[in-house]
């Protein structure tokens, strides 16, 4: 082999048995091309980089570009397809040579460019995850994220609460139209098809199964799907299951391109990959709980406050109608009995738009956490009784996001409810505080019968089981970096208090702070 162009040498210091050891012995492939592209000589490193014996290469034409001259710095690239059907990343430098043809360096990186997109995906996933609100949008970005590895065709991702139960389709990408792909997931299912993806739901471990496709487009049982399985050009199969919680939650399914296997590195990155959907299910669950959560307490306020309300006021106005029909109606009855169902519309309506207001506080952007809570405060005296008092700095939030003065308000809201329902209580204190690091603590206190109240409801990690309305009121805590506390007092009545990092510290819009 011609030694490329440009090689310092002095004159006898490196004969040329020397400079043959040293490119048999290199790491890197190395050859020289004839003028028309075509290998002319190859070191025993480039047979084992480009999968073939320096017979079968000698007079191949090599995937080089010559007249492809990149910009300074850039680090061209060229790709190459091994007889065992597998695609190779190599980057090459190329140099001309006297007389004729070119000096040839390369190396293999196709196993670095996988990683370094194996992680992009991985964080381009986590950004969805932290930010899509539609659980099948983030699932859909998920699945197109793992195709675009580059040695993966297709990938699904399955919800499955029960091995019995009917299989949810929550992300797809490389399938084309499939738009009924669950009915006919279903259909294969009931003609008794394996699959294998159940094993690793079950196993709660990675499956691999190699040539799948072959045995699914030949098996009668999986038919419903032939149409849509045959479309993507794929081989092998890996599963891997999603797990949330100590629970598995579903699969992701991902179809490798003919000659890619699943080793280890491509299964490390379906797990990162399942590990995101987990968390997208795990959080769209709680939502739908903490949403089903506040339509019923919702519902129970209504009927508590504006129904019984609406119910006095029907029969005040029945009554008033007797005594108008009567044949000695006393005009200052009926004044009386007029102006009590005036109060009792006028306190319905109060009680109606105070429940308006916490369905959604649309006046937080104008009036403000603190006022918003006031209000609130105010609308749950007038309804129970309850003696509420809101202290707070001047400025106490000023700094917050909309978004998370909603979250403080549903805390404060949550805390107050509780209290009514369950504390017995006569007093509230509501105090704003600037934290350590000028973030925000808020803290509702009350009178009642704090050591009375389960130890369940203690949200610091103690004994007994969290109720939904403080996991609830923790998910929103966590939201935004945040830490919440519950307990009784030791001269009795209980405290929930709220404390958010300050603003520079927030962990909003990170994986870590939205997610969990």
């Amino acid at each position: 082999m011609a030694p490329p162009v440009g090689a310092a040498r002095q004159p006898g210091s490196v004969d040329e048995s020397t400079l043959r050891v040293l490119l048999e012995v290199s790491a890197d492939g190395l050859a020289v091309l004839d003028r028309d592209g075509r290998f002319a000589s190859v070191n025993p490193a480039a047979t084992h980089i480009l999968g073939l014996p320096a017979a079968e290469l000698l007079g191949r034409r090599a995937p080089f570009p010559l007249d492809d001259h990149p910009a300074s710095g850039e680090r061209p690239s060229a790709s190459w397809s091994a007889p065992d059907g597998r695609r190779r990343d190599l980057d090459y430098r190329v140099a001309p040579l006297d007389g004729g043809g070119h000096a040839v360096w390369f190396s293999d990186v196709t196993d670095a460019l996988r990683q370094r997109e194996r992680l992009t995906a991985i964080v381009r996933a986590a950004s969805s995850v932290a930010d899509t609100a539609s659980l099948r949008a983030t699932l859909d970005a998920v699945a197109r994220e793992v195709v675009m590895t580059g040695n993966i065709a297709a990938a699904q991702i399955l919800a499955l609460d029960d091995p019995r139960e009917e299989l949810r389709v929550l992300g797809m990408a490389g399938f084309g139209d499939a738009h009924d792909f669950t009915e006919r997931l279903s259909a294969c299912r009931r003609l008794g098809a394996r699959m294998h993806f159940m094993d690793a739901f079950e196993r709660g471990a990675p499956v691999v199964v190699r040539h799948r496709k072959r045995v699914i487009m030949a098996d009668p049982s999986w038919a419903p799907l032939h149409a849509i399985m045959g479309y993507p050009d794929w081989d092998g199969f890996a599963a891997v299951p999603l797990v949330a919680r100590g629970h598995t939650v579903g699969v992701i399914n991902a179809y490798y391109m003919p000659g890619e296997d699943p080793g280890a590195g491509s299964l490390a990155f379906l797990e990162a990959m399942a590990d995101h959907a987990a968390v997208a299910i795990d959080i769209a669950s709680l939502m739908a709980q903490t949403r089903s959560h506040e339509r019923r307490r919702l519902a129970r306020d209504l009927h508590d406050s504006v129904v019984q309300q609406l119910f006095s006021m029907r029969m005040q106005a029945k009554a008033l109608r007797a005594q108008l029909d009567g044949p000695d109606a006393d005009p200052a009855r009926v004044r009386r009995g007029a102006e009590e169902l005036a109060e009792l519309s006028q306190s319905a309506l109060a009680d109606l738009r105070g429940l308006v207001f916490e369905l959604r506080p649309l006046d937080l952007a104008e009036r403000g956490l603190v006022d918003a809570v006031r209000a609130h405060a105010a609308g749950v005296e007038a309804r129970t009784g309850l003696v509420v008092d809101v202290q707070a700095p001047p400025g106490a939030d000023l700094d917050l996001a909309l978004d998370v003065q909603e979250d403080v308000y549903r805390i404060v809201q949550e805390a107050l409810h509780n209290v009514v329902k369950h504390a017995r209580a006569g007093t509230v204190e509501i105090r704003f505080r600037r934290s350590a690091g000028g973030g925000l603590a808020v803290a509702v206190t009350d009178n009642g019968c704090g050591k009375g109240r389960a130890a369940g409801e203690a949200a610091t990690g103690g004994p007994g089981r969290d109720t939904l309305g403080l996991v609830s009121m923790r998910e929103r805590a966590q939201r935004w970096g945040g830490l919440l506390t519950a307990g009784p007092r030791a001269e009795g009545g209980w405290t929930v208090g709220v404390t958010l990092p300050g603003p520079g510290t927030r962990r909003a819009g990170t994986g870590e702070g939205r997610n969990r």
